[in-house]
């Protein structure tokens, strides 16, 4: 008798069965992918540190840091209390400036020769208050003398005024403004915009590139003309006017002084200072 066949098996072998897949062989994909991975970030961390290990060690001052200030090396004149002065070396410092408790208002016309007076009489007071650090200025340009004189000299200087301050130069520029203010109020030289240049030049540090066309197109004159209406409509009365904290002090014109100002100032300053110290009810945290 004939061994039969099976009905698939070429020859009449009998297929072999298939050997089962233990769970060694159904991972080892994965395991194999997870050690390319190890791999690779393996790498990586061996690169990072190695430029980490190599990066450049200069020093990027974050903007404002400033210089720290060193004790003074001789004693201050006139008996006034000493005060640090700056030191070379890395900026290394983050100055955290107080709060300003009183703002010094001054309303000035830049043709007037009543504004001018009252900058040369009061210029040493107000630089003595700066350095109290408690006290800051603010001035606010107005053209009343154009309407009463007739021509555009205050509403020039003013504008040109402005223009030095788009530099941060205010305070130069206008200190020659007055040096070269005329005499008489009727004469409108201010007007010239030749004579603004020129006293750009004199207060220095004025990019003449930015600052001459701002002049010549009188970029801030819309800025200048609201500063003269809301003055005019304040019905504060003539230049020069000062305010303490918003507050218009009295008698500019005829009985205040420096020493008086000075007075008001800082009492201004000690009674917004006690009011800062006061503490104040704080509602309790929830939950």
């Amino acid at each position: 008798m004939t061994e039969s066949k099976g009905p698939d098996t070429p020859g009449g072998s009998a297929a072999p069965k298939k050997k089962r897949k233990t769970l060694f062989d159904r991972l080892r994909p994965y395991a194999i992918g997870v050690t390319a991975m190890a791999v690779v970030f393996g790498v990586s961390a061996v690169i990072g540190a190695h430029v980490r290990g190599n990066k450049d060690t200069k020093v990027s001052e974050p903007s404002g840091a400033v210089v720290a200030a060193q004790p003074p090396t001789s004693p201050p004149p006139d008996g006034a209390s000493p005060s640090p002065t700056p030191s070379a070396g890395p900026k290394l410092g983050i100055p955290v400036h107080p709060t300003v408790p009183v703002t010094v208002t001054v309303y000035e016309d830049l043709r007037s020769p009543d504004s001018k007076a009252f900058h040369e009489e009061y210029e040493a007071t107000f630089q003595q208050l700066l350095t109290t650090g408690q006290v800051q200025f603010q001035y606010r340009l107005v053209t009343a003398s154009d309407q009463q004189y007739g021509g555009t000299g205050a509403l020039v200087a003013a504008n040109a005024a402005a223009c030095a301050q788009d530099q941060s130069r205010f305070t130069a520029f206008v200190g020659e403004l007055w040096k070269h203010q005329p005499t008489d109020p009727r004469n409108d030289a201010l007007a010239s915009e030749k004579l603004m240049k020129k006293l750009a030049a004199k207060a220095g540090k004025i990019k003449t590139a930015s600052f001459d066309p701002c002049i010549e197109q009188l970029d801030h004159e819309g800025w200048v003309d609201e500063s003269q209406r809301d003055f005019a409509s304040s019905a504060n009365g003539s230049v020069p006017v000062v305010e303490i904290n918003g507050a218009v002090v009295k008698n500019v014109h005829s009985s205040l002084t420096p020493a008086k100002l000075r007075d008001q100032v800082l009492k201004e300053a000690k009674r917004v200072i006690a009011l800062q110290a006061t503490p104040t009810e704080t509602p309790a945290l929830a939950g």
